[in-house]
């Protein structure tokens, strides 16, 4: 399986109408929705997915008046790969309502992150982790289903709040204030954010800075210093130090490299 293509944070307010090329298109919608799929218009006002088939037509518009946010992914399978997805009940071209969308959300950041790294495995780490996201598409297809907002304390507003992180990767994230606004303590907050996600919400913070970067690297002329400042970072150094650190190569040589899986 190969990733010819992945783009995190979309933020659209125009309808979309297109069809796609001769990958397939996973689109993860993280808001309201309006699908039109063969001719059925779907309203979705919770999160979904639509694996396009390849040559398929596209056509989604924001259901309400904010813009639609949604990632995106396209990709190539082998004959075997598409009978893998046959086996998961996984469908093409069909909503796919998602009650909880943590581990799509949470490995479409890593392989994006992965790709940063340009990391001599990449493509074994993206086929793997596409198969993590066809495992919880199918869970999703499901009947039976177990979600950690069941057994965890807050667990839905510690969801919001990790993807809040994520779209506004410059906000100044206090965890004094995220824990009052959740009325419980500074040190359950860390307990629960990390029983809930693996990680920190520290660590979750420079991540999403790191990927904003990232994306200002490569889309603007900003020179290293302005997109430190512009992602929250007081010292350019510090931040050098950090890109370095989280993506394996300078803010300088990411800017040079060829965008494999980017537009």
């Amino acid at each position: 399986m190969k990733i010819s293509h992945i783009k995190l944070n979309c933020k659209q307010s125009s309808p979309s109408v297109g069809e796609t090329s001769l990958d397939h298109v996973l689109v993860f919608f993280r808001s309201p929705v309006v699908l039109n799929i063969g001719g059925k218009q779907h309203m979705l006002k919770d999160s979904c997915a639509v694996i396009y088939s390849s040559g398929s037509s596209r056509s989604f518009v924001p259901l309400g008046d904010s813009p639609l946010r949604f990632d995106t992914v396209s990709f190539r399978t082998s004959s075997a790969e598409r009978s893998y997805l046959s086996s998961m009940n996984v469908p093409f071209d069909k909503p796919i309502l998602l009650e909880d969308d943590y581990v799509i959300s949470m490995v479409l950041k890593s392989i994006k992150s992965q790709s940063i790294r340009r990391s001599r495995y990449f493509s074994e780490f993206a086929e793997l982790s596409m198969r993590l996201i066809f495992i919880a598409l199918g869970e999703a297809c499901s009947e039976e289903r177990a979600y950690p907002g069941e057994v965890l304390p807050h667990y839905a507003q510690l969801k919001a709040l990790r993807d809040s992180i994520y779209d506004d990767p410059i906000n100044r994230w206090s965890v004094d204030e995220m824990s009052a606004d959740l009325g419980i303590s500074r040190a359950y907050f860390h307990r629960l954010y990390l029983e809930a996600f693996g990680v920190t919400c520290r660590q979750d913070v420079i991540e999403s800075r790191l990927l904003y970067a990232a994306e200002l690297l490569k889309s603007t002329d900003l020179s290293v210093s302005a997109v430190a400042e512009q992602c929250g970072y007081d010292s350019d150094s510090y931040f050098m130090r950090q890109f370095k650190k989280h993506k394996g190569c300078t803010p300088t040589e990411y800017r040079r490299r060829p965008f494999e899986y980017d537009e």
